[in-house]
């Protein structure tokens, strides 16, 4: 579901009047060592939790960051190629979808199609798509995902981070003394990674605080997602993936645990709905008040509003899924960041954390209230040396998190060690936001979520071909097909799916998701079928063709059956045309050969093992002329 192009513009124009508004001024913002810090947390973003890394048992860490290093040095890990405002852009991170065999991850136009990993009942085609090196990997992310599902599912209410003996320390040290100026040196010290939102589209540069990188979701995992969308002066990421953030792995002690032990220290002028306008403020010190900018930004305030959930480009929405019972993670997003390697970052706007890697956003495309699980690993090379030793001085990675429209409550800036964890549990992940801060050295993380898989899986669309080719007879002594039912509704259900394993499917795979057939073989033989099918359906749309020129008809139902016809094939024409431009756009001619998108010869008249090779532009001509006469 797209919104109108006079939604979208007056969005920008009131984004543009906001960031007007607010000018250099600063929403207050909260870490670790600032009084409040806990009370905060625990009132306005219990949801969150980490796990330090020293919690975590060391023979994973090793097995886990050893599988990420083994990925990123076979190439497995790869920029897309995403759909951004009608503009194809290249994200700055790479990555790769590992998860259930046959599952897939949909964002911004783009479908990840994700190598199995390699689980202990894997089935014999699984074992065998994937060199062993890859098996092993992908079989270390298993375990780490069966690790998370088994620490989020045993989570109490109220657990969530301390800062260890270490931190807690400084927590109350923090607490006693001056919090003015800790966030300013980390914005300057934070140099790295490029914002994902627009390292290579090219724009608008009206300011540092630019709509340029001010990215809204569209709608980006599922084609109809279910999540709110973003508004005026929120800011939400085109890669809606991007959740992992770290840096060095120093010493600590465990960290979940109750979310009252820490909480008495109280934020000047602060309670977890207002922010007072005369007590000394937190990070970001403002000349402006925030209670003074409440009137202000109220009008540019428009309600979130729930889309229906549906299914991945295809036209019948699915049932809202809720999550209830023990946690299953289904996929994970890897995700490899090297700040070296990008040239410029933005400044996050609105609280002054610092350069941004990713901009603020909801994680989409997952199903209701279901947690989301972070690994984040930090090293300074390919082969694998750690953030220890002398990185200490090094800026850290950090997460960022915000309540969705709401100006009165302090942001939260939590920076992550080297192989911490972090868990978006209950709606936190619905209600807040949260971007990624970078630091400085590479950075890998792993995204483990309960994706929306209803309609991304290839049992799904394997039902869906079988439901149509159900009206589609083949003559077993001459292999003629003629149709079993040609009412407007059944033309209709057939036309739809071919549309949706053309274009959710076929397209999506050949656009970049063939990229990962050198790595895995898993989807070779399925998109192979999927295409036989897909001709099969070819076939049909041509006998419903010639029965809507077939003369003697009646009148209302063969005009009835033209214009379903006509809709379904004006349809396809234009998503066609769309998929041919962006395989032959000037960023797409920019990868090389082994990762370009491919415009399938087999689309149109091309294809001689075409049963009934035809132009879509002259039936569609045809349609029309033949309604003009009726």
């Amino acid at each position: 579901m797209k919104r109108s192009g006079d939604s979208e513009g007056e969005k920008r124009r009131k984004r543009r009047r906001l960031l007007q508004e607010l000018g250099d001024q600063k929403i207050p913002f909260l870490g670790p060592p600032d009084r409040g810090y806990q009370q905060l947390w625990d009132s306005s973003y219990s949801g969150l939790v980490l796990r330090k890394s020293c919690s975590l048992p060391a023979e994973l860490h090793g097995r886990v960051q050893a599988a990420l290093l083994t990925l990123r040095r076979k190439g497995c890990l790869l920029r897309d190629l995403v759909r951004v405002r009608d503009r194809d852009v290249f994200t700055a991170v790479s990555r790769a979808l590992l998860g259930e065999p046959g599952h897939t991850y949909r964002y911004l136009d783009t479908r990840l199609f994700a190598i199995p990993w390699h689980s202990e009942d894997t089935d014999t085609k699984a074992q065998n798509c994937c060199d062993p090196d890859l098996r092993g990997a992908c079989k270390a992310l298993w375990e780490l995902n069966t690790f998370l599902c088994s620490d989020v599912s045993q989570l109490k209410e109220g657990d969530r981070l301390t800062q260890g003996v270490k931190g807690e320390a400084e927590v109350k040290q923090g607490e006693e003394g001056d919090t003015e100026s800790k966030h300013s040196e980390d914005s300057k010290n934070s140099e790295g990674a490029e914002s994902e939102s627009r390292q290579s589209e090219e724009g608008d540069t009206e300011s540092k605080h630019s709509e340029e990188w001010d990215i809204e979701s569209k709608h980006s995992e599922e084609g109809f997602s279910g999540s709110k969308l973003e508004g005026e002066w929120e800011t939400e990421s085109k890669h809606s993936s991007e959740e992992g953030e770290s840096s060095q792995a120093k010493p600590g002690v465990m960290c979940v645990t109750s979310g009252t032990e820490h909480s008495e220290a109280k934020l000047p002028g602060w309670s977890p709905k207002t922010v007072s306008s005369t007590e000394t403020e937190p990070h970001g010190v403002h000349e402006k008040p925030v209670t003074q900018l409440k009137h202000s930004l109220s009008d540019y305030h428009i309600e979130d509003k729930e889309e229906q959930p549906g299914g991945q480009g295809c036209s019948h929405p699915s049932p809202l899924q809720v999550c209830t019972g023990p946690v299953k993670f289904n996929v994970t997003l890897l995700n490899y960041m090297d700040p070296a390697a990008m040239s410029q970052l933005k400044e996050e706007p609105y609280y002054g954390m610092g350069k941004m890697a990713v901009g603020w956003h909801h994680d989409e495309n997952l199903i209701s209230h279901s947690p989301v699980a972070v690994y984040s690993y930090s090293c300074h090379d390919d082969k694998g040396e750690g953030s220890e030793g002398g990185s200490s001085e090094k800026a850290c990675w950090r997460i960022g998190l915000k309540v969705a429209w709401d100006i009165h409550t302090p942001g939260l800036m939590l920076p992550l060690e080297s192989g911490d964890c972090y868990y978006m549990r209950d709606d936190l992940n619905s209600t807040h936001q949260h971007c990624v801060l970078a630091g400085e050295t590479a950075r890998f993380s792993s995204t483990h979520r309960v994706a929306e898989c209803s309609r991304g899986t290839l049992t799904y669309i394997q039902s869906q071909c079988q439901k149509a080719l159900l009206n589609l007879h083949a003559d077993p002594e001459t292999g003629s097909h003629s149709l079993q039912a040609v009412a407007p509704e059944t033309l209709q259900h057939c036309e739809e799916i071919h549309n949706e394993v053309e274009f959710e499917w076929l397209r999506q795979y050949w656009f970049q998701g063939q990229r990962y057939a050198r790595f895995c073989s898993w989807w070779t033989g399925p998109m192979e079928q999927l295409e036989k099918d897909w001709k099969l359906m070819e076939t049909m749309t041509m006998l419903f063709l010639a029965q809507v020129e077939q003369e003697g008809q009646a009148g209302e139902g063969r005009r009835e059956l033209a214009e379903t016809l006509l809709a379904a094939l004006t349809d396809r024409h234009q998503q066609r045309q769309t998929w041919r431009d962006r395989c032959h756009s000037s960023l797409a001619q920019t990868l090389p050969p082994e990762e370009a998108p491919v415009d399938r010869p087999f689309w149109g008249v091309d294809d001689p093992s075409m049963p009934l090779p035809f132009d879509l532009a002259d039936i569609i001509n045809r349609v029309e002329s033949l309604l003009w006469r009726m």
